[in-house]
């Protein structure tokens, strides 16, 4: 391969400046090759609308997929929950790198934790997963809290709270990790409180299928657990027929006996986002050692959430 630059195609935000950043760095050693940014502006990044309102799916991937397409660029780096779960043919998922942390966080007024936020503690979110999961937990829990829909980037939620006008909001921790702000956060919520959205916390590189030197040269950055994990979650969310802003929950996580990877358990949750109708439910079985035994656990999964009512709940499912 030559010595020639390798384009990377990346959104414009902070955090997806940060992770592309670290992900240009990896490619650089392992290539041998310089990298350049080549930032792109995406529909989400310019609309206001909330992402439910505008069908969420690809909203933040298809113009950097189209730059792909066009060759202005060689690779791009996603957000991997940001990912329609249908694949395009001329497209590869050359490499999901190891995963960050899936779970979401709190940032609260006076550091509080999420369970001692004062009643009627208005709680931001644009995710209806997560409003779902805060509502039912509140209930079960005896909680007075308040969703309320925002949008924005991580300064403009933040500021919501150090401004008065919310008493917390809800973010990704993999993402404060990546921009270096984990400090901020307040209540770390654990995945038995709320699952996080299909893919949470992993990366997705992509690139022409028809480029193999490149395929193989990302190839280097390919976990094969996060890979299994994520695909089984997709899995789910395409068997549901939902898109990225439906109220869906999922993760894949590997149960560790000593040194050896015995099992995946594979969890999914859809529930109304006032928390009053949840089907959650979950399974495990060997770890997946291929694309198609991954996509059917997921697919599995969803098959039996389905049949205990998940499609009512979902309001307009995708198609």
């Amino acid at each position: 391969m030559s010595e020639k630059a390798l384009r990377l195609g990346t959104r414009r935000s902070t955090l997806a400046m940060a992770q592309s950043g670290q992900v240009a760095e990896t490619v650089r050693e392992v290539t041998g090759r310089p990298v350049e940014l080549v930032e792109i502006t995406t529909y989400g990044d310019v609309s206001r609308e909330a992402l439910a309102r505008i069908g969420g799916t690809g909203v933040f991937v298809t113009a950097l997929r189209d730059a792909l397409l066009k060759g202005e660029v060689d690779f791009a780096v996603h957000s991997l929950k940001d990912l329609p779960t249908a694949q395009p043919e001329e497209l590869v998922l050359a490499a999901v790198p190891v995963r960050e942390d899936p779970r979401d966080v709190i940032v609260a007024r006076d550091a509080l934790k999420f369970t001692d936020l004062p009643r009627g503690a208005r709680i931001g979110t644009g995710a209806p997963r997560r409003m779902a999961q805060l509502n039912a937990y509140a209930r079960a829990h005896g909680l007075d809290i308040e969703t309320v829909p925002i949008r924005g980037n991580v300064d403009t939620r933040i500021g919501y709270v150090r401004d008065g006008e919310l008493d917390a909001v809800v973010l990704a921790a993999a993402g404060l990790n990546r921009i270096g702000r984990v400090d901020e956060v307040t209540d770390f919520l654990s995945v038995d409180t709320i699952l996080p959205a299909p893919g949470q916390g992993a990366l997705a590189i992509e690139c022409a299928a028809d480029n193999a030197d490149l395929i193989a040269a990302l190839g280097a950055l390919d976990d094969p657990y996060t890979r299994a994990a994520v695909t089984a979650e997709r899995s789910l969310l395409a068997a549901l027929e939902a898109g990225c802003s439906a109220p869906v929950g999922a993760l894949a996580d590997l149960l560790v006996d000593g040194q050896f990877v015995k099992e995946m358990r594979l969890r999914g949750v859809v529930g109304t986002t006032d928390g009053t109708r949840m089907v959650q439910l979950s399974t495990t079985g060997p770890v997946p050692q291929t694309h198609d035994q991954a996509w059917a656990l997921g697919r599995d999964l969803a098959t039996e959430m389905l049949a205990q009512g998940a499609a009512g709940l979902m309001g307009e499912r995708a198609h």
